[in-house]
This record gives C-alpha cells, sequence and structure tokens, in this order.
C-alpha cells in the first residue's frame, strides 16, 4: 500500500478549529486568556475575574462579580442528598475517580438544563466540585463530616480552608490564586479536546467535563505535577541529582515537569516559581528548592528542556501544606473555567468532531474455518 498522506502523530501542529478564548504564541513565549496576558492576569485578578472572563467574553463589572461569588458560595454548600451519597462513595487510591464520579453525581442529581442559563450549569460544577471533593476526602480520611457554610471568602481561600482546616495566610491564599488561574485554561489540550469531542455529540456538560477530568488523570497531563513532586522528593541531596538524572535519561525515561508541546519556555513557570521559591525560603525549606533547581540545571544541560508549569506548582502546592495526591484534582478543579468556555464555544458554531485514520492493516485475508486455524 502507497500512501502519500501526511501523519501528523498526536495532531502535532494540527490547527483543528478556531477559538477566541486562549492564545499560545510560540514566537514570544506568550499565553493570552481573552486577550489579557496571564502575567497581567495573574498581577491582578482574582480566579473568579478568570473564570467570568473566560465565560463570559470580559472582565466583570463589580456588581457581576459581587453576585458570581455569592452563587458559588450557595453551590458550594451542597445539598444533603449529595452529601449522603458522597459518603457512600468508598475510598480509593486516586482522588481523581473521585472527582470524576463527583462531576457524573452532580449531572444525576441536578442535571443540565439546555433551555434555561446557559451559564447555571458550569457555575454549579465551579461551585459544587471543590466541596464534594474534600467532603469526601476528610470524611474518608478522618471520619469527619466537614462544615460547608462559608463566609465570603474567594475561591483559593475555601479551597485551603478545607485541606488545611485552618484560615490561611494571604501568602498561601495569593500563591494558589496564582496557580489556579495559570491552570485554567491552556488552548487545545488534550483535555480540552476532549470535552470539545464530546460537546461536538450534542451531549451534556456534565459528560463531557467527565471526559476531561478522566484525560487530566493520566500522568503526561494533569498527573504530571505530582509524578513532578515524587521526581523532587526522590533526592535526598544535590550530589545525588546530575548522575541519577542522566542515568533516567540513557534509560528513556520521561522526566515528568520538563518540554512543552508548545512552548520552548512555558511563560507561565517564572510566575508560579517565584511563589514556590518566597514559599519555601518562609518556611527555612532551601533543601528541595536547591534540589529542585538543580534538576532544572541539568536538564538544561542534558536535553535542552525548561521546566514547565507542573514541576515548580508541584513545589508551592507542597510548601502550602497540601497533599500530593491533591495536585491533579485541584488542576482539574482550576481547569473546569476552560473546560467550559470550549464547551459554551463549541456549542455555539458546532461541528461534529470525527477525523479520520490511515488504515495500515492486511487487506484481502482468506477466512479459515475453526479447525483449520
Amino acid at each position: 500500500m502507497e500512501y502519500h498522506l501526511r501523519i501528523e502523530k498526536g495532531l502535532r501542529g494540527v490547527i483543528a478549529d478556531t477559538s477566541t478564548i486562549c492564545y499560545c504564541d510560540p514566537q514570544k513565549q506568550s499565553l493570552l486568556y481573552r486577550g489579557y496576558s496571564i502575567q497581567d492576569l495573574v498581577q491582578h485578578a482574582s480566579y473568579e475575574e478568570v473564570v467570568w472572563l473566560l465565560l463570559h467574553r470580559e472582565l466583570p463589572k463589580i456588581h457581576e462579580l459581587s453576585l458570581f461569588k455569592e452563587r458559588l458560595n450557595d453551590y458550594a454548600k451542597l445539598t444533603p442528598s449529595i452529601r449522603m451519597t458522597l459518603e457512600a462513595v468508598p475510598p480509593t487510591p486516586n482522588l481523581m475517580d473521585v472527582l470524576r464520579s463527583c462531576c457524573s453525581l452532580l449531572g444525576h442529581l441536578e442535571p443540565e438544563d439546555l433551555e434555561s442559563d446557559p451559564y447555571v450549569a458550569p457555575e454549579r460544577l465551579l461551585g459544587s466540585l471543590f466541596s464534594m471533593l474534600l467532603y469526601w476526602y476528610h470524611f474518608h480520611a478522618e471520619n469527619r463530616k466537614i462544615d460547608l457554610n462559608f463566609e465570603n471568602f474567594s475561591f483559593a481561600e475555601h479551597l485551603l480552608k478545607l485541606i488545611l482546616g485552618i484560615k490561611p495566610d494571604s501568602d498561601l491564599i495569593d500563591c494558589l490564586n496564582t496557580s489556579l488561574i495559570l491552570y485554567a485554561e491552556h488552548e487545545f489540550s488534550t483535555s480540552t479536546f476532549v470535552v470539545r469531542c464530546i460537546a461536538s455529540t450534542q451531549s451534556d456538560i456534565y459528560s463531557a467535563i467527565c471526559g476531561g477530568i478522566g484525560a487530566l488523570r493520566g500522568p503526561l497531563h494533569g498527573g504530571a505535577n505530582e509524578e513532578a513532586f515524587h521526581l523532587i522528593q526522590q533526592f535526598s541531596s544535590t550530589s545525588e541529582v546530575k548522575n541519577s538524572i542522566q542515568k533516567m535519561l540513557s534509560q528513556n525515561k520521561k522526566i515528568m515537569g520538563f518540554g512543552h508541546r508548545r512552548f520552548t519556555q512555558d511563560p507561565r513557570t517564572p510566575l508560579i516559581k517565584q511563589w514556590a521559591l518566597k514559599l519555601g525560603i518562609k518556611k527555612e525549606d532551601q533543601h528541595m528548592l536547591a534540589i529542585a533547581e538543580t534538576i532544572e540545571k541539568t536538564m538544561l544541560e542534558e536535553k535542552n528542556l525548561y521546566p514547565n508549569v507542573d514541576f515548580y506548582t508541584a513545589l508551592a502546592y507542597h510548601f502550602i501544606g497540601i497533599p500530593s495526591h491533591l495536585f491533579t484534582p485541584l488542576f482539574a478543579l482550576a481547569r473546569i473555567a476552560g473546560w467550559s468556555a470550549h464547551l459554551m464555544e463549541q456549542r455555539r458554531q458546532n461541528v461534529l468532531i470525527r477525523p479520520e485514520s490511515l488504515y495500515t492493516g492486511h487487506l484481502g485475508l482468506q477466512w479459515k474455518d475453526l479447525n483449520k486455524r
């Protein structure tokens, strides 16, 4: 068989559709959400403002933001039926499985009404899923039913209060707010493309977000932050790093947290790295910082690869006090904003996504009876 078509494994470089949500510019190594640089958004915006921007295509006014936060707070309280069901969900080593189940449960108990306000379901997901996950987490880890009657906190503060069990200080809140913004959206990433594929069939938002969560679960996507932390954690001193990394590379092992499909240098990395450095110094943990920077230096020397956002986010989350098995679920919770924006955009200009494959198997095989095989 002769083939004259160009095959791009992994769809590298293939443009699947147009979008006004996110612009990755490999030439300038820049990233824009709805035209705003992530540097400006991290410096000036709350995560809630970025969510509104992604969903509504413009920054919120004061009253819009206030009402939006109130709605998220209301959704975060959870109904008694949801709490009872969460208590019956069994323990599992991977919290992404729980998050996927939470999304499916929410779709069953509070299904999307496509004839009503299109923002209700995305807001319910944003407000409810983190409460659902952490209610389940504390119930099974500590046999404790946590209080979900929130004050008027920010999204980042709510998350940290539920995770840490105490009112966090401003540095921890600002660090998490930064990471949520950086994880909120990233063009046609694998999980986002999955969401758009499911949306293109005219399925509901909960099915689409479940698909996104499933795609993000893998270590080559969202799971990279957890794997990056385990890499850093395995070294007891900087002197071990170079030889160990060289050995891993010689064995063709992937060093998690390095390299990026779209960027040579991920523009998000410096924004979260400065928080990792600040919190590490504040906690007087120079040891892990030194190991991380030695890994970074070694990877640049050996492979000319720079760390992506996952590498230093893992370290920042550790310094905040977040358990490593919550790293990827936090990524997913942040990305619900981008997934929802893409789902809505797909619905506005929908065409069923159905690519073709190039067959490379056998042709014309002759049938053999069972007793002659």
